[in-house]
Parts: structure tokens; sequence; C-alpha cells
């Protein structure tokens, strides 16, 4: 509410029990972004009013938030996750993955899902090369699948990319979405 307070209306969270929570509890114009791995089991449950999903990180996935998208009437913008990181543990669509999925026309023909453009995660690591090596091929791979697959989609403009330790690299490297919770609201606490 302190943020709310300040003027913040755009806030992401990563868990859909407390997105669905914090969405009923707080005031009705705050913009809510899914910014964590979603399952197809809780589409459902943030369908409604979820302003963007960073996270469609497979086909089924998009197939369910159609499917929840004509249930509750809406079009649901989307990124498309990119797995550019060392790490395996990190989800999204390697990028060949992601080209051959592309260019087989599969993603389209979803009305309720609007592809907004890409998000990635970056190694974690202290290597600041290393990270800046990744968010430049992330942003080379959003070049050219807007070139190549969306260049008459204006609405395909996001590269969400960079969290509160590597924000700074990322916005070098052109992003226009960033997740600086930890940075504004401190590290998260696990009961």
């Amino acid at each position: 509410m302190e943020a709310y307070s300040a003027g913040q209306r755009l806030f992401g969270e990563n868990h859909v029990q407390e997105l669905v929570a914090k969405h009923e509890e707080l005031p009705k114009d705050i913009e809510w972004h899914f910014t964590g791995h979603l399952q197809t089991n809780k589409v459902k449950y943030i369908a409604s009013f979820v302003s963007l999903v960073h996270s469609v990180d497979s086909l089924r996935l998009v197939e369910e938030i159609e499917r929840q998208g004509v249930r509750f009437g809406r079009v649901i913008p989307c990124l498309l996750q990119l797995h550019i990181a060392s790490e395996e543990s990190k989800f999204g669509f390697h990028p060949e993955e992601l080209e051959s999925l592309l260019a087989s026309g599969e993603l389209t023909g979803f009305p309720h899902v609007s592809l907004r453009g890409l998000m990635c995660m970056a190694t974690n690591t202290d290597d600041l090369c290393q990270i800046e090596r990744e968010f430049s091929y992330a942003h080379a791979i959003f070049s050219n699948v807007k070139k190549r697959y969306f260049a008459a989609d204006s609405n395909f403009c996001e590269l969400s990319m960079g969290m509160s330790d590597d924000y700074p690299i990322a916005l070098l490297h052109g992003s226009t979405l960033i997740r600086v919770g930890t940075k504004i609201f401190g590290n998260r606490e696990y009961f």
C-alpha cells in the first residue's frame, strides 16, 4: 500500500496464490503482471484480471490461456519466455525451439491470447560479462522475432528482462520492462 500511495499502479507477482490474494485486497486500478512460472492448472485463477503474463513457456500453456480467455471473454496479453541462462533449472523456450514454434505457425489462431513480446532471465551469477552477453543475445533474438514474425504487429514491443541485481545491464540492452521487487520491497520472507 505504501508503494500504491506513492503512485505506483503496476505490480508484479510470481506466485499465483499471492497474486490472487493481493488482487482481492488491494485497489482495483492496479495493473497486475504475473512474472513466475505458470502451471496450466493455475491459469484459471488469474485469467479474469491479469494484465500481462510474462512467463509463457509452452504451447500447452498458450492453449490453456486461450481456453480461459474464452471463458472470461477477454484477450490475455502474454510474453513468450526465452531460456538464455546457463542454468537448466530456469524455464522458457530455448532459442531454436522458439524459432521452430514461430515458423510452424502453431502460435497463431489464438484470438484470446495477445503475444506482446519476450521475457527472459539471465544466469544467476556475479559475472557481469556473462549477464551482458545473455541480455545482448536476448535483444538480438527479440529483434529477429519482431522482424520475421511480428513486423506488422505494433503490440509486439516488450522485452522483459532485468531484475533487482541486473536491471541496469538489461536496460542497456533494450529491456522495456524490468522486475525490481527485491530492490523495492526487500527479500521475500517465507514462513
